[in-house]
């Protein structure tokens, strides 16, 4: 990780293949969104070091991402733990050369790697979240999806004000996993769904599941293996986790409805293609599956537009 700290500020310094609007543009897709604002350009998250809540803006100035601290300066530890963040949330740490060699020569991707080049998939560092964000997701649209997911933030989630506005954050594990079913259900989440998400919550509450367990395993299969073990965690939702919470490029949630889309829209078929059909398509892509999904998923907001 390339950090400047200057204090009152730090400075991250991204790989050559960034595009800071990109990448806003896909924070920027829905206006239920709780967990940052988009405001002039830059993007304000709150993030929680130890027991601080520090309120961030990230912008890009000059080639570089910016992170400032429009309430109080962090210590320099808490600094460091922040741009760790942003360097993971960013996916900085991938190296997209060889994937955008490969899209450039891909009848699918061609169009989409020049047209969004510099997008990166933008993560989600924190497992939990990762989980529950993939579970409320499934088998509903994504409006409803965000709606549920603002709820939830908005009932158990921490907060900050600032200028009138609230920063929140998503809640923790070990409040989630002191809940009842009916907690979730009075916010229209179904009967199975706050089951999924109170397992999972004590599940990771006694330590039976954490982000560092999944990270030492290295192997994908043993990680899909080990996610799968737990009520809730089926193919698509452990692919997704692989993807935007621990990073692996060659993740491929498959039978992702958006997906699905994107391809007929790309191809101008008459139907959705079905799996068999979309591991032809995918014959290249080996490696760069969970890239290849993300800039799929990119077209569709120019479709909705």
């Amino acid at each position: 990780m390339h950090l400047n700290d200057f204090d009152s500020y730090i400075e991250i310094c991204p790989p050559k293949e960034f595009n800071f609007e990109e990448c806003l543009i896909f924070l920027g897709r829905s206006d239920q969104e709780v967990l940052h604002q988009i405001r002039d350009e830059s993007v304000y998250k709150l993030l929680k070091v130890d027991k601080e809540l520090i309120l961030c803006k990230i912008g890009y100035v000059n080639n570089a991402i910016k992170v400032e601290f429009p309430i109080s300066i962090p210590t320099s530890y808490a600094r460091k733990k922040i741009g760790e963040y942003v360097w993971e949330w960013f996916g900085l740490s991938q190296n997209l050369e060889k994937f955008y060699q490969m899209a450039y020569q891909d009848k699918i991707l061609q169009s989409l790697a020049h047209e969004y080049s510099g997008l990166r998939i933008i993560g989600i560092p924190d497992l939990f979240e990762a989980l529950v964000w993939a579970i409320i997701g499934q088998q509903i649209n994504l409006t409803f999806a965000y709606t549920l997911k603002k709820r939830f933030i908005e009932q158990f989630g921490e907060f900050l004000i600032f200028e009138g506005q609230k920063f929140w954050l998503f809640p923790s594990f070990k409040k989630i996993a002191l809940l009842n079913i009916e907690d979730l259900k009075k916010l229209q989440f179904t009967t199975r769904k706050a089951e999924y998400i109170i397992d999972i919550a004590k599940a990771m509450a006694k330590g039976e599941l954490s982000k560092e367990q999944l990270v030492q395993k290295k192997d994908f299969q043993q990680i899909h293996s080990s996610l799968l073990q737990f009520r809730g965690i089926g193919a698509w939702t452990a692919d997704y986790v692989i993807m935007k919470c621990l990073h692996y490029p060659s993740a491929f949630p498959i039978s992702d409805v958006g997906l699905h889309n994107a391809l007929k829209n790309q191809l101008g078929l008459e139907r959705k293609p079905t799996i068999e059909e979309i591991k032809e398509y995918a014959a290249n892509w080996e490696g760069w599956q969970a890239y290849a999904t993300f800039y799929l998923w990119r077209s569709l907001y120019d479709n909705e537009i």
